[in-house]
């Protein structure tokens, strides 16, 4: 969430560039400045209660070396009021903490200067494209039927066992996904992320450091008898693992990697755009994390930018990269730019990553810092994420575009991880 700083230091910057968002911030803002100047107002009168109070405790036990019993006991008296009012003030401090926090957490991120204004998904900017879109033979297929044709997805099969959006991969279908992982896992590992494997239930904490709470509650699914949510993304525990934690600067960048199931209840979406695995309910991703010091955290945004477009050019997938305009941004990021990829026999193209800065925001809910060589202060760090990738559309794209009369060829680079070269 934003800071206080970045409120009080320039409220109307911030109401201005929330607007590129689409969000009118001016009465939150409002709300915010009252209570923090009503909480400093509480804190001050708190402070001067305190002193009073310690400067009292002192006179008591002088006084009763001095033998002045009465004016000691006047003293204790005056020493019960004052810890009277301090609870007062303190249980009004609380409150006040409380109400602020509550009215942060409803503010987005601020977006980068460079981000365009814009209502949806199609004011967003091509920043650049790559590839060749492949040209089908006649009788090309969809993925949905290819994966029934050659024994790869079972859609039925899901349904049976648990509701649409829970797709089977079967036979070589498997080994594609287990294919898949492990290349982006490599890549990764090579570009220096270390690898963990993490929960793939989390509590409402870390669901909250990253953002996912309260703004996509009704994104995930939560259990009914313990407190924890799935994972919608490798992002929240990986990210997370830092929470109240103080980083050296030296240490920066951290750099982790993780593969897990992820699990969205993509509430409200229906019809002829979720066919197959073009939306599902679970599904595999590759995450990469980066924990960075913020005079180099935009400069880490293209390196993985680069990281992810290097992938999906050794799929020799089309791909275009698109730089979100502020309203299709996510109420935590900064800057995003998404990656799509090309399916042919649907002749559409579909989202399979993105990656985002979302500067202090998420550093400033997990308490995530960082400090200076030879300095006690500590600092906010930058927290930045991608998807190195979602495995459901580039499947897709996988199969759409690689089939040919004779079967569907695996492209050269999972070769070494399928062991075989064509599904025919």
């Amino acid at each position: 969430m934003l800071t206080l700083k970045q409120i009080r230091e320039n409220p109307e910057e911030v109401i201005k560039r929330l607007k590129i968002k689409n969000f009118d911030a001016s009465g939150l803002l409002r709300q915010v400045l009252e209570a923090d100047a009503e909480r400093r107002r509480i804190q001050t009168e708190t402070d001067a209660r305190q002193a009073e109070l310690n400067l009292k405790s002192k006179e008591i036990g002088a006084l009763f070396k001095q033998q002045k019993v009465e004016e000691a006991n006047r003293a204790k008296q005056e020493v019960a009021v004052l810890k009277e009012d301090l609870k007062q003030l303190n249980q009004e401090l609380h409150l006040l903490e409380n109400k602020l926090n509550d009215l942060l957490v409803l503010i987005p991120n601020i977006p980068h200067p460079s981000v365009p204004p814009g209502k949806g998904d199609t004011d967003n900017v091509e920043v650049r494209h790559g590839g060749t879109v492949p040209e089908l033979h006649p009788n090309a297929l969809p993925h949905w039927e290819l994966g029934k044709k050659y024994g790869l997805i079972d859609f039925d099969l899901g349904n049976k066992l648990t509701g649409a959006g829970f797709p089977v991969f079967t036979g070589k279908g498997a080994k594609l996904v287990r294919a898949l992982i492990g290349f982006f896992l490599d890549e990764a590992e090579k570009a220096g992320y270390r690898e963990v494997l993490p929960p793939l239930m989390v509590n409402e904490a870390s669901a909250y450091g990253t953002g996912q709470l309260p703004d996509k509650e009704g994104q995930m699914y939560q259990l009914s008898t313990d407190p924890y949510y799935l994972i919608p993304t490798a992002e929240v525990p990986v990210t997370n693992i830092y929470r109240d934690v103080i980083l050296d600067a030296g240490q920066l960048p951290v750099k982790n990697t993780a593969y897990t199931p992820c699990f969205r209840r993509e509430a409200g979406s229906y019809g002829k755009d979720v066919r197959g695995l073009n939306r599902v309910h679970q599904f595999d991703k590759v995450e990469i994390v980066q924990i960075q010091h913020p005079d180099r955290s935009y400069a880490t945004l293209e390196e993985m930018v680069r990281h992810v477009e290097q992938l999906v050019r050794k799929l020799g997938l089309p791909y275009r990269i698109l730089q979100l305009c502020g309203g299709d941004l996510s109420f935590t990021s900064a800057l995003t730019y998404d990656f799509e990829v090309y399916a042919a026999a649907q002749k559409k193209w579909l989202e399979v990553s993105s990656v985002s800065n979302f500067e202090s925001y998420q550093a400033n809910r997990l308490r995530l810092r960082y400090r200076e060589a030879g300095s006690k202060k500590t600092h906010l760090a930058h927290t930045l994420n991608g998807s190195a990738l979602a495995l459901p559309r580039i499947i897709a794209a996988l199969l759409e575009n690689y089939q040919t009369p004779e079967g569907i060829k695996i492209p050269e680079i999972l070769v070494p991880y399928t062991h075989y070269e064509i599904i025919p």
